[in-house]
């Protein structure tokens, strides 16, 4: 367990972190939580894993709300000043290295937050369930800063996920950004869980890792 400094209007807080990286890694994947869970869900834990099988440095974090034993996230500022210094923060740990940005839910929609406000520069952004509005309110979209992220961003979703119904809106959506891709994971929901199976959060996180590794290739980062 590590951690960093965040610099919030109140003062600095620190964060904590979990690094694990292979000998000889290609990139790091900095991985934001989602709302409701921290850095060591299970299956953060298992993508966490198997993205660092296929020679990928890997950094958890949690928002600094999670750090106060808070269940509900705090502003987004917050979250995007947690983003800007874990970024430096890897950086600084695996120097000369692209750092991809990426998030379960909230944590991905806070990094494009900070990609679209200019706060980080990532080398690519990985959304996982991108929560494009609340579960039945479509009209309620965050979608509006998406068209201004210039780095690639590759959103993996599932073809259920409550957060993106209907599908056609969230079509318009990836269709207004630059460089956008999406991974459909067929009858999965928002936690990726598909309906008449039953597998372990760890199994599915793995499982993700795969597809994410190949966009980052497909994309010459790596």
């Amino acid at each position: 367990m590590t951690g960093f400094e965040v610099d919030l209007p109140a003062g600095s807080t620190r964060v904590s972190a979990l690094v694990q990286a292979p000998a000889d890694p290609v990139a790091v994947i900095l991985l934001a939580h989602g709302a409701g869970a921290g850095m060591d869900h299970p299956f953060l834990t298992g993508l966490a894993d198997a993205l660092e099988q296929a020679r990928f440095a890997v950094e958890r974090f949690v928002f600094p709300y999670l750090e106060a034993g808070r269940r509900m996230p705090g502003p987004a500022a917050h979250a995007t000043a947690t983003w800007t210094a874990a970024m430096r923060d890897a950086e600084q740990r695996f120097p000369g290295l692209p750092v991809i940005a990426a998030g379960k839910s909230y944590g991905g929609r806070m990094a494009s937050m900070a990609a679209a406000e200019g706060l980080i520069a990532p080398a690519a952004l990985v959304y996982l369930g991108y929560p494009l509005h609340p579960p039945g309110a479509p009209e309620k979209l965050r979608a509006a800063h998406l068209p201004a992220i210039t780095a690639p961003q590759l959103f993996v979703e599932g073809t259920r996920d409550p957060f993106l119904q209907p599908l056609e809106q969230f079509a318009e959506v990836v269709a207004h950004c630059q460089h956008a891709e999406v991974v459909w994971i067929e009858g999965g929901g928002h936690s990726f869980d598909v309906a008449g199976t039953k597998r372990p959060a760890y199994e599915i996180g793995a499982s993700l890792a795969g597809p994410v590794a190949d966009w980052v290739a497909r994309q010459g980062i790596v």
